[in-house]
Order: structure tokens, then sequence, then C-alpha cells
């Protein structure tokens, strides 16, 4: 019998690591012009983590695509891992997913049964959202890959966006951040004992929940944190709303091992491209860990979002009550860029 094949064998990069740099995807999206139309909310000027395109008064479609290499190599949890982070972002928007199609690259060499699996844990996940898988496209590669296009809901009023941060906010995240170092960590079987297993934990955690619990305390920004790393999403809500996130290092939560792994001086590719994407707008007084933590790309990772910091006690109680965590990790002030004070 023929050993089983190694999904993560066949990928250069797993997940959001394997994202375009975000510089040059500044620059191609840059110069596209979208319609002039006052019904298109959230478009590419600027963009976010998805299209917005308002129906009537209280109606809006949330538009988005996402897809990417095996980050696992079992192909049930590599489709609900994928299926996680393509879905995340309809919730980013303050939105909910109503209409999934796979988007699937696939070898013709590779027992069918593989892509079955990825197919039926992708319709697993979007089941639990409160959507429905309805079909796809697929095209013979080398490398797999596996995504959902996602079309789902929001009042026009209600959009999220991670342009809106204002001074005097507080900055929180819920999910711990690491999936990248441990993954890398994972390639090259050196990862900690669990650390693994509690990074698919996160990864086929759905931001549905926190979305909920968020959603009574009309947060002023909000994004999800995925490929350009904690420090690359900060800097994109710095700049659309014209404010400095300040950050502390020693708050912002670690998935197991993710330390001890950085530690080691293990990286994976998009953190140098993260670094060149928002380091120049960055100041960082972190041990070389922590800032290691924040640059890591992320996959299917958690919201990031501020609003008043004098919420935050009431925040954590409503998150708690929900059996769910936030970390406050920084405040927004006047200014620009993004600082990372050390712990």
């Amino acid at each position: 019998m023929a050993a089983p094949v190694e999904l993560t064998s066949l990928a250069r990069a797993g997940g959001c690591a394997a994202k375009y740099s975000a510089a040059r995807l500044e620059e191609l999206v840059g110069g596209l012009v979208t319609a002039d139309t006052a019904d298109l909310l959230v478009g590419l000027d600027p963009a976010d983590d998805a299209a917005v395109y308002r129906l009537d008064d209280d109606t809006a479609l949330v538009f988005t695509v996402d897809f990417f290499p095996p980050v696992v190599d079992d192909p049930h949890t590599f489709g609900r891992i994928a299926a996680t982070n393509a879905l995340n972002d309809v919730f980013a928007m303050g939105g909910t997913p109503l209409l999934a199609l796979s988007v699937t690259a696939f070898p013709e060499e590779l027992p069918t049964e593989m892509l079955g699996e990825i197919l039926a844990g992708a319709a697993e996940t979007t089941r639990t959202a409160g959507a429905i898988l309805a079909g796809g496209h697929t095209i013979r590669d080398d490398e797999p890959k596996y995504g959902l296009a996602v079309v789902g809901t929001v009042h026009p009023d209600g959009v999220w966006r991670k342009s809106d941060a204002r001074p005097g906010d507080g900055v929180y995240l819920t999910k711990p951040l690491g999936t990248g170092l441990v993954l890398q960590a994972a390639r090259e079987a050196r990862a900690p004992d669990g650390a693994l297993e509690a990074a698919t934990e996160a990864m086929v955690e759905l931001n549905r929940e926190a979305a909920k619990a968020l959603r009574p305390f009309e947060p002023h920004a909000v994004t999800d944190v995925t490929g350009f790393g904690l420090l690359g999403h900060a800097h994109e809500v710095a700049v659309r709303s014209e404010v400095r996130l300040e950050l502390d290092a020693g708050a912002v939560p670690a998935l197991p091992g993710a330390l001890e792994v950085a530690e080691q001086g293990i990286r994976t590719g998009g953190d140098r491209r993260n670094r060149e994407f928002a380091g120049p707008y960055v100041e960082s007084t972190a041990a070389p860990a922590l800032e290691a933590l924040a640059y890591d790309p992320q996959t299917a990772g958690g919201l990031l979002f501020t609003l008043p910091a004098e919420r935050r006690v009431v925040l954590e109680a409503a998150f708690v009550a929900a059996g769910l965590r936030v970390w406050a990790i920084g405040r927004v002030t006047t200014g620009s860029g993004v600082s990372l004070d050390g712990a």
C-alpha cells in the first residue's frame, strides 16, 4: 500500500503566509478604478476585508474570496481552516455569511477521496457559520489550493471598516498569535509538543461568536488579523484612520509554543514581506521574539478592533459571559504610524 500523501509537502508556502506581498498588492490595485456609484459602500478606495454593495436601505451584500495552499496534512482539517479563513472576512465587516462557492486547484495524481475530504471539511464549517456551500470551480494544479468565494449580508449602517479608529480608543484582539511560526516549525519538525494542535484549534475557530459579542458595542474600526500579521493590519488601520496605534508587546497573546519557536530564530517568508510592508511605519522596542510574533502572518486569525477605552470592563465582561476571550493590547492616539512597546 502506498504511503499517504502529506499535503504540506506539495506546498511551497502554506496558509496566509503564501499571500502576495502587501506592498506589491497596494501597487497592483492602486491603479485600478472602480465604478463611481454611491451604492458601492466598500471597494478599492480604500480597500478593506471585503467589498460591500448596497441593495436598498436595509440590505447590503458583502463579497469576499480567499484561498491558499495546505497548512496541515489532514485534508478534512485543511478544508475547515480554509473555509474559516474566508468566512471570517464577512464577520470582520459586521456581516452574516449567506452563500459560499469553492475555489479549488488540485493535482490529478492525488486520490479524489482527499479532495472529497477537503470539501467535506469546508461544508461542515460553512454550515456552522450559518451559510450554504452551493458549488464552485476546480482546475488542475501541481500545488493544491483551496478556499471560498463568499457572499453575505449586512445592514448598510452596520458595516465595520478598518478606517474609523479614533484617539481615545482601546485596541483589542480576540485570538492569540503565532500560527505562522508554529506551522513553519512543524514543517521543520521543530514544533514543541502540542503546539501544532493548539494552532489548529485556533485556525478552525470561526470569528462568528466574537463578532456577535462585539456587535452591541458598535466598534469604531474592525479587521481580522491574517497574512499581513498584527503589525501589518495595525498599520492599515492607522493609515486609513489617520491615527497612531500604540501596542503593548507584553499584552499581545501568543499561542502555546509560538514564542519558544520565535526565540529559536524560526521565521516564515511572510515575516520578511510584512516587515518590508509595515516596518518603515513601526517603532519597536520589543524583544526580537515578541516582534516576530507581531509580524507573523496569521491564518484564520482573530478580530482586531478599536472602541472607546472606557468600555473595556463592560466589553471584557460581555466576552466572558459568551465564553470568549478578548485581550486589550494597546490604544489609539493622535499622530501616525504604529509603536510596539517592549515588555
